[in-house]
């Protein structure tokens, strides 16, 4: 019998450790392909898609963070599709870092020496793959968070009241009463033993579920703590100031870790041995309440160093995805960026990064710009390269051009708006309170680069080049450099004093339009909407007499009653 005895122990012995062999390949297997991964996604475009909960989740660290510094407005960065901008560039495996990239994407930085800093990071990791594929399966095994927003929990930490642990060492007691009766009086002591295990699951799962979110935050900052020492070992000394303050925020919870690794949520389960017996351990007897409670306490106390801890390592991994985009595109340069009373831009064979095969413009004004031409020139697409080139200048540090030389600016917009029924406002009042917006901010500092595409279209012709023409005035004021589209050939004359009038052009061949997209200098003077009629086969008849009438209007400067 006890040869027998010896004989299953010696069973079990094995099979435990062939688990153990097994789960240990598989955890060697995992980091061997998630290191394919990242190099394969290397200079590449990361292929995600994103629910409105996640991108909603990313933004709120942005609006945790961004107060009292100026901000890319939610019209402009609406209007430009700067979250397309950010997906292009979220080459990250974290939710820190890509919440950093996020709040980067929208804060433009004013100082040289802060973009300079982050040019230095972004160049070290580009060149030395080795330190930033370490970095990267650190970031991968912090994770994402899921569609929590791990800033909105921790900065509401505060609103969770103290919670005693009595509740929970009751249950800790049943649990090893129960156990005791199962091993002394085997007959009853089994059924004990069941009903008190039903008892604390079905109660584990009622006080789970009112803390679960704060659970993932736990979880999160345990994992935080855990990458922050690769963190430190992999830094260089290039970038040992990142190192210390990581260094200094990991000093101040050194028991966190020892109570923290009985908190597990928001990562994939990995079905191993050791995390399926954690689970029934928690359940029965509760362990992760308890010390979610003890927690709980450290982490109110200590926010500031968690973001802290968030901000730095968010940082370096965010540079890592600015790094991967610069492999990515054709060419970029580092912009010029000066603080001088007299705005301008100049830029040289500028491009938009979303744009397969874009054909490139150059620019080199100190005055505002006036577009005109014909439907589908390029007109908003030209202002939106610009725009988009603007800020990403003084956000990773980068133009999508041979060469960009601007001053510090705040960028605003007003394009693709559209009424607003939940205000009940109609197009014209949403168009007239984001050009004000626009216009208020022009009396502060620092200069502001803003982008209006189709003045006043939703108002009556008269009006619209009337109050088009003051508005435009306004902001061509010392401090705003704008540039404006119209189809309003009128303001051209009007503004030609205070605006560089240029156009795109188009050419009808074949029945077709053909537009080649590129800057020309000078007004439009070319129409293309009657000939679109004529091209998508409209009645002779019409056509005609609609070209007939626009004939005679540019000669009379009046209009025929039609009978």
């Amino acid at each position: 019998m006890g040869d027998t005895n010896l004989n299953y122990l010696i069973i079990g012995l094995v099979l435990v450790i062939i688990m153990l062999v097994y789960f240990k390949y598989n955890e060697i297997q995992n980091k061997k392909d998630f290191i394919k991964k990242v190099k394969k996604q290397w200079g590449n475009i990361p292929n995600r898609n994103y629910t409105q909960d996640q991108i909603t989740g990313i933004k709120r660290y942005f609006l945790n963070k961004s107060k009292n510094q100026f901000i890319i407005d939610d019209v402009t960065w609406n209007d430009l599709d700067m979250d397309s901008i950010f997906m292009m560039l979220n080459n990250t495996n974290s939710s820190i870092g890509e919440q950093y990239l996020y709040y980067m994407l929208r804060t433009p930085s004013f100082t040289q020496e802060e973009l300079e800093e982050r040019k230095k990071v972004i160049d070290y990791l580009e060149q030395n793959e080795e330190v930033r594929i370490q970095l990267q399966c650190m970031y991968g095994e912090i994770g994402r968070s899921g569609n929590y927003s791990l800033s909105d929990y921790i900065y509401n930490l505060t609103e969770l009241g103290d919670k005693s642990n009595l509740f929970e060492y009751g249950i800790m007691g049943l649990a090893f009463l129960s156990v005791i009766f199962a091993l002394t009086i085997p007959t009853y002591g089994v059924l004990i033993f069941v009903g008190v295990l039903i008892f604390n699951i079905v109660q584990y799962y009622r006080c789970k579920g009112a803390v679960e979110p704060y659970f993932v935050s736990i979880a999160y900052i345990n994992r935080l703590l855990i990458g922050s020492a690769t963190f430190i070992k992999a830094m260089p000394s290039e970038l040992k100031e990142y190192a210390d303050k990581v260094d200094t925020v990991r000093g101040q919870f050194k028991k966190f870790k020892k109570h923290a690794r009985w908190i597990k949520a928001g990562k994939k389960a990995t079905g191993s041995f050791e995390e399926i017996a954690m689970d029934y351990i928690k359940m029965f007897f509760h362990i992760d309440l308890i010390k979610f409670n003890y927690l709980l306490k450290e982490v109110k106390q200590k926010v500031t160093y968690i973001d802290e801890l968030i901000e730095t390592m968010g940082k370096i991994e965010s540079c890592i995805a600015i790094a991967s985009f610069r492999e990515y595109l054709e060419y970029y340069s580092i912009p010029k960026l000066i603080n001088d009373e007299q705005v301008s831009i100049n830029a040289d064979d500028m491009y938009h990064p979303m744009i397969s095969n874009p054909v490139t413009n150059s620019i080199s004004e100190t005055s505002s710009v006036l577009l005109t031409g014909s439907n589908a020139s390029g007109k908003s697409t030209f202002l939106k390269t610009v725009a988009i080139n603007a800020i990403l200048a003084q956000t990773i540090y980068m133009a999508m051009a041979k060469s960009y030389q601007s001053n510090f600016y705040r960028v605003y917009s007003s394009m693709a708006l559209t009424d607003n029924l939940m205000s009940n406002e109609s197009y014209y009042i949403v168009e007239i309170k984001s050009l004000k917006r626009i216009l208020d901010a022009a009396r502060e500092e620092p200069p502001i680069l803003c982008f209006i595409d189709e003045v006043l279209r939703g108002t009556n012709t008269i009006e619209r080049i009337a109050a088009s023409a003051q508005i435009l005035k306004s902001l061509s004021q010392k401090n705003v450099m704008c540039f404006a589209a119209t189809h309003d050939i009128e303001l051209t004359h009007i503004l030609e004093k205070l605006y560089h009038n240029y156009h795109f052009e188009e050419e009808v061949k074949d029945n077709d339009i053909l537009f080649n997209y590129e800057l020309k200098i000078g007004r439009a003077t070319s129409r293309n909407a009657i000939k679109l009629l004529h091209i998508i086969g409209y009645d002779k008849s019409i056509i005609e007499q609609a070209e007939e009438a626009a004939a005679d209007f540019m000669e009379n400067n009046s209009w025929r009653i039609l009978k």
